[in-house]
C-alpha cells in the first residue's frame, strides 16, 4: 500500500511526514517548495492485536504490517501547465493508492500562505483543478488515440467511458460518484488521480485539535457532499509526540492535550481503511508476522503474499481466528478445544484470522 501526502506549499505536509516517519526527517523549512523530491518511508500499522499474540508464541522476530509514505512537494496553481515545480510531481501522485491531502486550517502570521490568504476550502479547490486538469490531458490523449484505432464494440465502449469521465472533469464532477464499478476499473489503467480515495487532513492549531473551528467545519460539510473523509491532525502536537519515546509520557501529554489516541494513529488506520485492506497473521517461535490484504481475498491468493509457490500448489489452510487464538493460549490450545479449522480454496480470509498454508510444488 502507498499512499501520498498533498496540499499546497506550507500547509504542514513535511512537519506531518516527518512525524509519521518518526526516524526519517525531511526537510521541513517555511518557504515554498521546501520538498524538492518525494520523501518516502515504510510506516509501522498501529495494531495492538500483534502485541498479544507475541506473549503467546514468544517469537525471536516481529514484523508488524506497514504500508509507504510518500511526501509529494507542493502544488500550486497552474501547476498542470508548469508552474512551480509542474507535471513532474504530478506523475509522483499518479503511482500512489490513496492520497492524505493536507490543509492549512490554522492561523500564524509566521508562516506564509503561498496564496497570502487563509481559506482551506479554495485551497482544496486549487490542488483538486490541478489534478482535475492533469487527468483531462492523459484522457484526452488516450481518447483520440483509440477512436483512431478503434476496431471491436469493447473498444467502443471504452471511448464511451472516457467520454463520460471526461464530461464529467469538464463539469468538475468526481468521477468517483457518478461511474460504476466496472467503468472505475476501466480507467484504473491511465493511473488518473480524480479516482483515487482522498482523506481531508485539516491542520489545526493546539487548541483546536479537538473539537475542531469553523475551517474545519466547513471542510466536513464539503467531505460528506463529495463522499471523502475527513481527520482533525495537529502536525505541530504530533511532532512534539513524535519526540517522546516513553509510553507512559506520551499518555500523558496525550491526555492533558484530551486526546485519546495521537492523530498520527488516526491517519495510519484511516488509510488502512480507506483501501479496504486487513490483515492476516502466521505466528510461530522463529517469526510473528502480520500480511495485508484486501477484503474478500481468497486462501490460494493470501498465501501467495507469502510465497508464489505457496499459492500455485495451496493444499489447504490451517486456520485459527484471532479471538480463538488468544482465548485457547495458542496452536495447541486451539486443537484442543476443536477451534482450528482446515479451510479450502474458495475460503474468504477474515481480518486477524492466525493460519499456516499447506502446499506441494
Amino acid at each position: 500500500m502507498k499512499c501520498g501526502i498533498i496540499g499546497l506549499p506550507n500547509v504542514g505536509k513535511s512537519t506531518l511526514f516527518n512525524a509519521l516517519c518518526e526516524n526519517e526527517q525531511a526537510l521541513a523549512a517555511n518557504y515554498p517548495f521546501a520538498t524538492i523530491d518525494p520523501n518516502s518511508s515504510l510506516v509501522r500499522v498501529p495494531d495492538d492485536r500483534i502485541q498479544k499474540l507475541s506473549k503467546i508464541c514468544n517469537p525471536q522476530k516481529i514484523i508488524p504490517a506497514a504500508f509507504e509514505i510518500v511526501d509529494i512537494a507542493g502544488l500550486v496553481k497552474g501547476a498542470s501547465k508548469g508552474e512551480g515545480l509542474g507535471n513532474a510531481f504530478l506523475s509522483h501522485i499518479r503511482s500512489v493508492n490513496a492520497l492524505f491531502h493536507i490543509v492549512r486550517c490554522f492561523e500564524d502570521d509566521d508562516i506564509q500562505h503561498v496564496e497570502n490568504r487563509i481559506d482551506p476550502l479554495e485551497d482544496i479547490k486549487i490542488i483538486n483543478a490541478e489534478l482535475a486538469l492533469s487527468d483531462l490531458e492523459i484522457l484526452e490523449k488516450n481518447y483520440q488515440k483509440l477512436k483512431k484505432t478503434q476496431k471491436t464494440e469493447d473498444d467502443k465502449k471504452k471511448i464511451l467511458v472516457i467520454e463520460k469521465a471526461i464530461e464529467l472533469i469538464s463539469k468538475e464532477q468526481r468521477i468517483l460518484n457518478n461511474l460504476d464499478k466496472d467503468e472505475i476499473e476501466y480507467l484504473s489503467i491511465f493511473q488518473l488521480i480524480s479516482i483515487k480515495p482522498v482523506v481531508y487532513v485539516c491542520n489545526v492549531d493546539e487548541n483546536s485539535s479537538v473539537n475542531g473551528n469553523s475551517h474545519t467545519k466547513s471542510i466536513e460539510e464539503y467531505s460528506k457532499l463529495n463522499n471523502s473523509e475527513t481527520l482533525l491532525v495537529s502536525a505541530k502536537i504530533e511532532s512534539e509526540i513524535s519526540q517522546i519515546s516513553d509510553n507512559e509520557e506520551k499518555k500523558m501529554f496525550l491526555d492533558s492535550m484530551g486526546l485519546k489516541e495521537t492523530g498520527l494513529k488516526r491517519v495510519i488506520k484511516k488509510g488502512y481503511a480507506l483501501l479496504n485492506y486487513i490483515n492476516f497473521f502466521t505466528a510461530g517461535e522463529k517469526e510473528l508476522r502480520a500480511w495485508t490484504i484486501s477484503k474478500g481475498t481468497l486462501a490460494p491468493s493470501a498465501a501467495g503474499e507469502i510465497h508464489t509457490d505457496m499459492e500455485k500448489g495451496f493444499i489447504r489452510a490451517e486456520t485459527i481466528s484471532y479471538e480463538d487464538y488468544i482465548e485457547c493460549n495458542g496452536e495447541s490450545g486451539s486443537k484442543e478445544k476443536g477451534k482450528l479449522r482446515l479451510e479450502g480454496k474458495e475460503y474468504e480470509v477474515n481480518d486477524g484470522d492466525v493460519m499456516h498454508f499447506l502446499f506441494n510444488v
